[in-house]
């Protein structure tokens, strides 16, 4: 009768490495014990190494990849806003997110009026708008910053994880061929293959999603749909948001999107403890 490893020796192997230990198998306990003590013992060693390594040449992937991505923007014209992290009920709202939407049961929320974003999508709305009045050109802006939601327990999910957002407004030409642009700009600072698959929504009646390895990373829209009115918004658009944590996942073949968010437990996929 073979056996595998428990689950405790998977969990201990998964924080230092990436491999899926799963579906090892050992003749006996002995053997098995052994196989997990060396494993453990040059991941644990490759882990040290890294992190003296990231002391004497200091990097951080995550804030890496914002910076590329920001210069990329910002080539195409893009502002970058910075908005608060607090949003409003009502705000919650007009995104249709009420006590009947899946969404608000992960809600983080501070009292009965207030809650920590869970997207950057409806102050986005009232910046677009209000810098509208102020150009006869398309309206670009971006944000990277923290959004907060509720998740149960995922490899590819956090509860408080990076998110870029951007929209164009009232673009010159094609909102769609202009999506795919941006898609492209945000896969080429990441430097990975991707794909693209046109879904249908609720929501925004068509997304464009992409996909890394068959992992869904991101869903882009256009506009003008019906969330628009609410807002004052009347012209096209085209927006996407990525989670930067899981780009980075999935490009670091990292097991866990832990590994490369904000943490104290670890230091750019490297374990601290």
């Amino acid at each position: 009768m073979s056996l595998k490893f428990t689950d405790s020796q998977i969990q201990h192997l998964m924080e230092y490495g990436d491999v899926d230990w799963s579906d090892a198998e050992f003749d006996d306990a002995a053997a098995r014990d052994k196989e997990f003590s060396s494993q453990y013992s040059k991941m644990k060693s490759a882990n040290d190494k890294g992190l003296k390594a990231l002391i004497v040449d200091p990097h951080n992937d995550l804030t890496d990849l914002a910076n590329k991505i920001r210069e990329k923007l910002k080539s195409r014209g893009f502002i970058e806003v910075h908005t608060p992290i607090f949003v409003s009920k009502a705000a919650l709202a007009k995104m249709t997110i009420t006590e009947d939407h899946p969404l608000y049961r992960q809600v983080f929320w501070i009292d009965d009026k207030r809650a920590l974003r869970p997207m950057h999508a409806m102050n986005l709305y009232r910046v677009m708008r209000e810098l509208r009045d102020h150009t006869d050109g398309p309206v670009k802006i971006f944000e990277i910053g923290s959004c907060f939601r509720k998740e149960s327990k995922s490899s590819t999910h956090l509860e408080e994880f990076t998110m870029l957002n951007l929209v164009e407004m009232g673009p010159d030409g094609d909102a769609m061929e202009h999506l795919k642009m941006y898609i492209g700009d945000i896969m080429e600072c990441l430097g990975v293959e991707y794909t693209t698959s046109r879904e249908e929504s609720d929501v925004y009646v068509e997304t464009l999603d992409v996909e890394i390895n068959g992992t869904e990373v991101a869903s882009g829209a256009i506009g003008p749909h019906k969330l628009d009115a609410a807002h004052d918004v009347h012209e096209p658009w085209a927006g996407i948001g990525f989670g930067l944590e899981r780009l980075l996942m999935l490009k670091n073949g990292k097991s866990n999107a832990k590994k490369t968010g904000k943490s104290i437990t670890y230091l750019n996929g490297y374990k601290l403890d």
